[in-house]
């Protein structure tokens, strides 16, 4: 059985991703007992961000930037929230497959795709 989740991502510059998660998407931020590492929680969702100043960008990866679904309780309302914010990378809408679903990527490049079962 998995008991928990925990995506671990490089990101070239710590604080504007500790910003981004916290002010944006409202995650709370957490000390690691590392310097350059920080855990963001929200709910069931764990990201590991450590600081790769020097790594490749994940604005570089294209596709592979992506490394997050989130599924919602309310994804109208996390749209709202983040518009105007976030760069929105695909608009909200109802796609065939029952999601209603939107694109975003972080302050550091990084994708997420955010959404709800339809129905």
């Amino acid at each position: 059985m998995i008991e928990q989740v925990t995506h671990v991502i490089a990101v070239p510059n710590l604080d504007r991703s500790i910003d981004f998660f916290r002010d944006v998407l409202g995650f709370d931020v957490a000390e690691m007992g590392a310097p350059g590492w920080r855990l963001f929680k929200k709910d069931a969702c764990r990201i590991m961000a450590g600081e790769c100043p020097e790594a490749l960008s994940p604005r570089d990866l294209g596709d592979h930037s992506y490394f997050l679904y989130l599924m919602v309780d309310d994804v109208d309302a996390l749209h709202r929230r983040v518009s105007g914010r976030a760069e929105i990378t695909k608009p909200l809408r109802d796609e065939p497959w029952g999601i209603r679903e939107f694109g975003l990527r972080t302050a550091d490049g990084h994708r997420i795709m955010i959404g709800k079962r339809l129905g």
